[in-house]
């Protein structure tokens, strides 16, 4: 196989170049104070999603070949593998650049309603939008609130506040971006398409049934070709994802004080309370009456 000769950069990567602390797993908001120097001079590819919004100047760059000129409360978002150069940069620019991953999201917002939000970040051709200005002034606050929840070390609600911010940006984004092209139609890779399908499956499904077989055959695919299109696209085999949808769900029914444990093992259909005891402990590290404990209001 001939080397892709176009440079990759995670977020990782480039939070390097840039010169700042990495965040957390997964996402890493830029809000810079000084941007006025170019510092990925050549073509690069980008390994996740980005929402980049000007809030001050101009920023002038290229996806994929394709030239684009970012000015005032205008954004755009950039998928994986797009081949970004920024080209012109004014001596005022000022930015807002929200970035993530694949697996941030799925891990985050693996519900249908999620899926369909994301829809409008799979056109190859991503067509910019121009905000309001009291959208603008949304999205800063928001984005700022995010990198502040982003940065946080022993924060409880962490994850939560991270999750339920980052949600309020997407959706708002979603808003706008269908509003502005309200025709545009979703186009998604066969691969994109074959997981959010297993998605939809998985949310009818996952109280009662955790085989992989299951859904493998439900998308007339095999375990194997299933597991490994998941896994290029989530970062997560088939199984890895059932799991996590089943604790998903596990946690949201302890959450509810009229349920016994024996209950919610009995929903999630496990043979007996003890089997769902120990298998809630090994992808949590707590019992369920532990968790349960720990997360009462």
């Amino acid at each position: 196989m001939k080397e892709d000769p176009i440079r990759k950069l995670s977020v990782d990567d480039f939070v390097k170049i840039m010169g700042e602390e990495p965040q957390s797993e997964g996402l890493h908001v830029f809000i810079p104070k000084d941007f006025t120097q170019i510092r990925v001079t050549y073509p690069y590819r980008s390994s996740g999603y980005k929402l980049i919004y000007v809030a001050k100047g101009v920023l002038k760059f290229t996806i994929n070949l394709i030239t684009y000129t970012l000015e005032k409360n205008e954004s755009i978002g950039i998928i994986p593998k797009s081949v970004i150069q920024i080209l012109e940069i004014s001596d005022d620019l000022r930015i807002i650049s929200i970035n993530f991953s694949t697996k941030f999201i799925f891990d985050n917002y693996f519900n249908k309603a999620g899926i369909d939000t994301f829809g409008y970040l799979t056109y190859n051709n991503v067509p910019k939008l121009q905000f309001k200005k009291q959208e603008g002034k949304i999205l800063k606050m928001l984005a700022k609130m995010l990198k502040f929840y982003n940065q946080q070390e022993n924060s409880i609600y962490k994850k939560e506040l991270i999750r339920n911010t980052f949600g309020v940006i997407i959706y708002n984004y979603a808003e706008i971006f269908k509003r502005a092209y309200p025709d545009l139609k979703i186009e998604l890779s066969r691969q994109e398409e074959l997981t959010a399908r297993f998605w939809n499956i998985l949310q009818e499904n996952v109280k009662i049934e955790r085989t992989v077989q299951f859904y493998a055959d439900a998308l007339n695919v095999t375990t194997g070709h299933l597991s490994k299109i998941l896994k290029e696209v989530t970062g997560k085999t088939a199984s890895q994802l059932i799991e996590s949808a089943v604790i998903v769900e596990a946690r949201l029914l302890l959450v509810d004080p009229k349920l016994s444990v024996a209950q919610i093992a009995e929903e999630l259909q496990f043979p007996d309370q003890s089997i769902f005891g120990k298998y809630f402990k090994k992808h949590v590290g707590l019992s369920p009456s532990a968790y349960r404990r720990g997360n009462r209001k």
